[in-house]
């Protein structure tokens, strides 16, 4: 098994940065195994936010359905990805988390570059600090991009150890098996025949709003709360 982790890095890393955005390719090409790295990457490491792990966990469930070899183009273990999907996300955020504690904000400080901007760092902050600690590691497993940066914001601003990582663990189960889950039930009721390339984007578009639903509400709520604080007005002088 760890030879055959190591191969699969290995040619992740080979491979240029065109193929790691199409979920397809990366399923037929690196299977299981290759998933657990990419989720790794996306939620361990700095340059992992632009891999395709919605899309990636939803293409995946359709392939380990009783129709996945055929729509997709390969067969994929269900247990494999309800097991060792969370597995590896959790594995992810915790080493994101330890960078953010072991390095603090200077982690952080490099230039803009086409790929890495400082508003990714901010818009984490802005998550972690507006719903708190629990809330925002839950949540922020289904935002691209912030479930990469909130991991080490949350080291570096100091959340506990412990309590991170149980607050990863229930965003990372309900990430990784719920999108999973819900590729594997739709292949489950469609045929070969069936033009899954013509709905993956809409499909991964409605994923995407359905998870960032709580995160509205929230934000909704706060700023109902606010508007419904009363006024106070500074003693005269």
């Amino acid at each position: 098994m760890l030879s055959q982790t190591v191969h699969a890095v290995n040619q992740l890393l080979a491979d240029g940065p065109l193929d790691f955005i199409d979920p397809a390719s990366l399923i037929t090409k690196f299977g299981v195994i290759g998933i657990w790295v990419i989720l790794f990457a996306e939620t361990g490491l700095l340059v992992g936010f632009f891999l395709p792990g919605d899309s990636l966990l939803f293409l995946a469930g359709i392939a380990a359905s009783a129709t996945g070899a055929s729509i997709v183009g390969a067969s994929l273990s269900l247990p494999g990805l309800l097991i060792g999907g969370p597995l590896f996300a959790i594995a992810g955020a915790q080493f994101g988390h330890f960078l953010g504690r072991k390095y603090g904000r200077k982690l952080f400080d490099r230039p803009n570059s086409r790929l890495f901007k400082g508003i990714y760092v901010q818009k984490a902050e802005q998550a972690f600090e507006k719903f708190g600690p629990a809330k925002a590691v839950v949540f922020a497993r289904f935002i691209p991009i912030v479930r990469t940066f909130l991991n080490p914001v949350a080291g570096m601003l100091g959340m506990p150890t412990r309590q991170f990582f149980i607050w990863n663990v229930v965003g990372a189960i309900l990430w990784t098996d719920g999108i999973v889950l819900l590729g594997y039930f739709l292949g489950g009721v469609v045929d070969a025949t069936f033009p899954i390339d013509k709905y993956l984007v809409p499909g991964i578009a409605i994923i995407i709003l359905l998870s960032i639903l709580p995160v509205l509400i929230e934000f909704v709520r706060e700023r109902r709360r606010k508007k419904n604080e009363p006024v106070t007005t500074p003693p005269a002088h």
